[in-house]
């Protein structure tokens, strides 16, 4: 199975960008399942249903998310009637779910884990033994598992990525919207990177309007955030994963720039 993973969908620009290159990625590598971070992709501040449905549209399985799945209030009732939208799985009392058991094109099953980390993020419960409970729950013939682990810092990402190693076919982190380089397949079989990396406008401080950070960090003053509209880059994953073990058999990184 190919597994196309699409980092942090931010704003119209990241929309528009992959529009104009998923279906050209789907055909050239044979990919079986697509997922997107999607949290970021209305103005850069949370999903509306309305934009979750274009991105169902473009032909993406599922859409994982994390801190700012909140920020729209519509999304709240929408989580809960469709559930090819994950919010963090470690959310306690929380709508919707975080983990989704999605059939690929050639017929095998995938879940699909949302995850948060707690470093410097909103209080939550602990994701590695949510993890443990999540992997538990599963039906044993779902032998394929995607972890999107929504974090901050680097060594809790990793940690995750040891932790779960050859127990999920794949964990790939989101949230810093920077690419890391660190792509690789673990021991006992997990692929894994750090960062995925943002689809959106490159010409910006992690999707934003450049002056406006820059104010912000010259003169501490609370600033509004606006999206940045230029330089739109496309940043993926792609993993090739044997489904009879869940093993990863390949992964690399998949990157467009779209100016």
């Amino acid at each position: 199975m190919n597994i196309l993973f699409v980092g942090d969908i931010f704003a119209s620009p990241g929309r528009h960008i992959l529009a104009d290159h998923l279906q050209d990625i789907v055909a050239t590598n044979r990919i079986d399942l697509t997922i997107a971070n999607a949290e970021n992709s209305a103005g850069g501040f949370g999903v509306t249903p309305s934009i979750a449905e274009e991105l169902f549209a473009m032909g993406i399985h599922v859409l994982t998310s994390g801190n700012h799945i909140w920020d729209k209030r519509e999304i709240y009732d929408y989580l809960a009637r469709q559930p090819r939208l994950l919010r963090p799985a470690n959310y306690p009392d929380a709508p919707g779910s975080g983990v989704y058991v999605a059939r690929a094109r050639n017929g095998a099953d995938c879940a699909v884990i949302n995850l948060q980390g707690r470093t410097y993020m909103p209080s939550t419960d602990c994701p590695f033994r949510k993890a443990d409970a999540i992997l538990a729950s599963l039906d044993p013939s779902v032998k394929v598992k995607f972890v999107d682990f929504h974090a901050e810092v680097t060594s809790e990402k990793i940690a995750m990525g040891w932790y779960l190693d050859g127990r999920v076919s794949a964990v790939v982190g989101t949230h810093t919207h920077v690419a890391t380089a660190d792509t690789r397949i673990l021991p006992r079989g997990t692929a894994y990177q750090t960062d995925c990396g943002m689809t959106g406008p490159y010409e910006s401080i992690i999707g934003v309007d450049i002056p406006t950070i820059l104010q912000r960090f010259l003169t501490g003053l609370p600033v509004r955030m606006e999206a940045a509209r230029k330089g739109a880059e496309l940043h993926a994953v792609i993993v090739d994963v044997d489904d009879a073990t869940g093993n990863a058999l390949a992964v690399r990184r998949h990157a467009i720039n779209g100016d």
